[in-house]
């Protein structure tokens, strides 16, 4: 019998069906020979400081740097069920062998380690790696697993990553919250990532704009530029001097230029592309491209970061391409064609290859707008690769009348190939022969370059080697969610603790290069040619030496969310938090857990005038609905239409009905029927 562990339920259930375990029990499937259970992401974590010493309980610098001799793990409360369940299963007589199949790659690496560390499992272990979650992969995957030893590397890499980041995290961010009483969260990954925010911001608000004029010439062959940035009146006198003036042909370069077609998506630039066109964070789009994955089958891997294909894939692609027919019927046409060459490149192919469809023929009825979006880059990104290269000549053309030399451009596009452009002819210029046009002068500003958005943060992270495409989305993420940026519309800005955080926390933290460092040693790991002990003792002094640093810094620290409202409980301040429901309001004293909404809390119950949705306001008979909109007021009971006094059930259904189940802190309606529920 084998044991095989997935990382999902879903997966898990693919993989015994296919595998013909159809005995489907609490937490695994069984039949055919095989076992198949699942973690759920983690079943296991790193300890945390208290569990390896009580004293390091207490937030004090008397208890940093917190290193532990060896890192453990222990099971997460939430997801013990499972891990009894595999437990128990993996202790079974009849088994004689298990395999991983969770995700192929380093965290899949590390979830199933994990596990199986902790069980203490000593039979045989194989590793199923796969980049398509078709039937006929998994299938090809099971007839060709190889023994786990040959992924020691992977884990000792994924082991090492999480390692550092407790080091790190927890000793950097533990000794800034002591030193400076306030919620300060800094990583090796996270600090640099928040400093090219700030970087640019900080490149804008230095910046000052310059007006300038450029003088141009409209002929009937295009407009001829004259490249210098003039003053108002220089360029008001070349106007008057250009202005239907014969221009001289005097020269022409002719260049040829052909563009192959983009290579396949990787997760990094999908990401980019998707936040540009749709707005979607990475973290969304990772969700929808790993919907399509798993779910759909219809995208390979998507924690990738090659954009090139190996060479043994190119016996599938008719199959993806039939598989695409129902999308774009001309996707069959090509299946006699083959990429440029370019594409096949297996030494620049890491643990799994670029995106691109797999042979699951596409059912888009079974997807919502957003997968299908991301679906429609991956499949256009791929046929492009069977279609001819974008072929154009460019003529540059040399316009002087007198002392003045404009430059015309002009191009035939002589193959659109892949582009989505039309063929075009142009009848090149001699030099010698004459055009006239009428002048223009056009008032510039000088600009500074945009704010960084999810998009361009994430090319920032992949130029300076910043965390891995699994990590990039849920880096970005924390740093909204901790408060120290945020976006506006697509930008992203900085928030005064974020701006805080990069002058309190460790300069060599803020610069990308250390961590940049740390990550080429994880890929050294990955690879063999660095051992873990060395990498986690260079992590230990480092760790030492930053926690040093902040004990010594005599920088102060201004809470920005800190107001003038105090807690009507213990009459601490309040503090405001930023959350999706609105702005929180948070009692300042640990021991104390008043929160409240700062602004009305808008609720589902409609205006009985104009239908817009009302808020609950509190006046001296108790809360009410009010409407912003037409300024009309109702009773919370006449709401309902029932009478002043209503029983529990009612007040339940209230609650349920205007409490949002998302919601960090109690409604104001549901903290007021409870009350008058312990009054009645």
């Amino acid at each position: 019998m084998k044991l095989v562990l997935a990382e999902k339920p879903s997966v898990g259930a693919e993989l015994a069906r296919v595998l013909g375990a159809k005995q489907k029990h609490h937490g695994y499937f069984e039949g055919n020979g095989y076992l198949v259970t699942w973690s759920l992401g983690h079943l296991l974590t790193l300890k945390m400081p208290e569990q390896y010493h009580p004293e390091w309980k207490e937030w004090s610098f008397e208890t940093l740097p917190m290193i532990p001799e060896r890192l453990e793990t222990t099971p997460l409360k939430q997801t013990r069920s499972q891990l009894a369940v595999v437990k128990s299963l993996a202790k079974r007589s009849d088994i004689d062998m298990a395999v991983i199949a969770t995700d192929a790659g380093r965290e899949g690496e590390l979830v199933a380690r994990y596990i199986f560390n902790y069980l203490q499992f000593k039979k045989p272990i194989k590793r199923l790696w796969i980049s398509s979650q078709t039937d006929q992969a998994i299938r090809e995957g099971f007839a060709k697993l190889k023994p786990a030893k040959e992924y020691d590397d992977l884990y000792q890499a994924a082991l090492a990553r999480a390692e550092a980041d407790w080091l790190v995290g927890l000793n950097v961010s533990r000794a800034l919250t002591i030193k400076y009483d306030d919620s300060l969260s800094a990583g090796r990954v996270q600090t640099p990532t928040l400093a090219f925010v700030a970087k640019r911001e900080q490149q804008i608000n230095a910046f000052k704009p310059e007006t300038y004029y450029q003088v141009s010439v409209a002929t009937d062959r295009g407009e001829a530029k004259l490249d210098q940035k003039l003053s108002a009146d220089a360029a008001q006198a070349l106007v008057s001097q250009l202005d239907q003036q014969s221009l001289t042909v005097t020269a022409i370069k002719t260049k040829a230029h052909k563009e192959l077609p983009p290579l396949p998506y990787d997760l990094n630039e999908l990401q980019q592309v998707a936040n540009q066109k749709f707005g979607y964070s990475p973290k969304q789009t990772l969700n929808y491209l790993q919907n399509l994955y798993e779910r759909e089958k219809l995208v390979t891997y998507p924690r990738t970061d090659s954009k090139y294909l190996t060479t043994d894939l190119k016996g599938s692609l008719t199959a993806r391409l039939a598989a695409m027919s129902p999308y774009r019927p001309e996707a069959r046409s090509f299946s006699s064609q083959q990429p440029a060459n370019n594409v096949f490149n297996n030494a620049k192919v890491g643990d799994h290859y670029g995106l691109i469809p797999t042979e699951q023929v596409l059912n888009a009825s079974k997807l919502d707008q957003d997968e299908l979006r991301i679906y429609r880059l991956i499949a256009d990104r791929f046929l492009d690769l069977f279609k001819p290269a974008y072929q154009a000549t460019t003529y540059t053309v040399t316009l002087t009348a007198g002392k003045q030399s404009l430059t015309l451009r002009e191009t035939a596009v002589v193959d659109p190939g892949f582009k989505d452009v039309a063929k075009s002819d142009v009848t090149p210029l001699k030099v010698g022969e004459k055009l006239t046009g009428h002048a223009n002068r056009t008032a510039k500003k000088t600009t500074p370059k945009p704010r960084l958005n999810e998009a361009t943060l994430l090319g920032k992270m992949d130029q300076f080697g910043l965390g891995t495409p699994a990590t990039r989305a849920d880096i970005i993420e924390k740093l909204q969610s901790s408060e120290l940026m945020r976006k506006q519309g697509r930008d992203l800005l900085m928030t005064p603790k974020g701006n805080q955080l990069l002058k309190l926390v460790n300069s060599r933290l803020v610069t990308p290069d250390l961590t940049a460092k740390w990550e080429a040693s994880l890929k050294q790991i990955e690879s063999g040619q660095l051992k873990r002990q060395t990498f986690m003792q260079d992590i230990k002094q480092e760790t030492t030496a930053l926690v040093a640093e902040i004990k010594r810094s005599t920088a102060t620290y201004q809470d920005h969310s800190l107001t003038q409202k105090h807690c009507p409980v213990c009459d601490s301040l309040l503090k405001e938090k930023q959350t999706k429901q609105g702005v929180l309001l948070i009692c300042t004293n640990p021991s104390c857990n008043y929160k409240r909404y700062r602004d009305p809390k808008v609720t589902n119950h409609r205006c009985s005038q104009c239908h817009k949705k009302m808020v609950i306001l509190t006046g001296a008979k108790g809360d009410y609905f009010k409407c912003l909109n037409c300024g009309n007021t109702e009773a919370m009971t006449e709401a309902k239409g029932k009478s002043k006094r209503v029983n529990k059930r009612e007040e339940r259904k209230l609650i349920d009905r205007y409490s949002k189940p998302d919601e960090e802190a109690e409604s104001p309606l549901a903290a007021a029927l409870k009350a008058a529920m312990k009054n009645q």
